[in-house]
């Protein structure tokens, strides 16, 4: 059984100079344990494709099945499912500046269970596996980039979802620390069977990745290594 199932996606906006078709029937498949790339130019609907799979943003037609039950906007368990089911590692990490980094990894699991102290706890066993047991009660301006997107990690896991969604998460940091995070990842994957999709512009990171898609004018296609 498929941990994600897409079938027929499709997705356009309206412009001036009239319809943009972004998906169009767009089919993917996701199992436990899979890490996943998208690839794709600039505008071809990368991040687009991971927001509706994360729920956080609607597609014209199409059905999107976890673990073979269907999900869509109007689930009226939406925002628990969402919680629970689904860690988002974006470009731009969305740190909230007047907490700490434990406070911000912890505040996912506050919201599901109201347990702040148990929260505190999870937060701070993520943070020492990824290294940053040191910097846990440092506020994201007191951080480096590739520290922040390390907490924002921490906090997309701390409910053990069952799959993270990852867009351009190396976007923003340099080589080095774009490295580390990647390698990161992976091995999160190989120790605890985290199942990751990625969208990503880049294609060496890409190569690192168990199964590589390209999304090119509204098609989605598997690409051989």
């Amino acid at each position: 059984m498929s941990l994600i199932k897409i079938e027929k996606l499709t997705k356009s906006y309206l412009e001036a100079s009239g319809k943009l078709e972004v998906l169009q029937g767009v089919d993917l498949e996701v199992f436990t344990g899979d890490t996943i790339a998208i690839t794709g130019e600039s505008g071809s609907g990368k991040s687009t494709l991971l927001h509706m799979m994360g729920m956080l943003d609607d597609y014209d037609s199409g059905k999107i099945y976890y673990s073979d039950k269907l999900i869509d906007l109007n689930y009226n368990k939406l925002n628990e499912f969402r919680n629970k089911s689904i860690g988002f590692v974006f470009q731009s990490h969305y740190l909230l500046e007047d907490f700490t980094a434990e406070e911000n990894v912890a505040m996912p699991m506050f919201i599901n269970t109201k347990d702040f102290k148990k929260s505190l706890i999870k937060a701070r066993e993520l943070l020492k596996a990824l290294d940053l047991d040191n910097r846990k009660d440092h506020y994201p301006n007191e951080l480096s980039g590739g520290e922040q997107q390390r907490v924002a990690v921490a906090r997309a896991l701390i409910n053990s979802p069952q799959i993270i969604l990852a867009d351009e998460p190396t976007g923003n940091l340099d080589v080095k620390h774009s490295e580390e995070l990647i390698n990161m990842l992976i091995e999160l994957n190989k120790t605890k069977k985290h199942t990751f999709v990625i969208a990503t512009h880049n294609l060496e990171i890409a190569a690192k990745m168990q199964k590589c898609f390209e999304l090119a004018n509204g098609v989605l296609k598997e690409v051989t290594k």
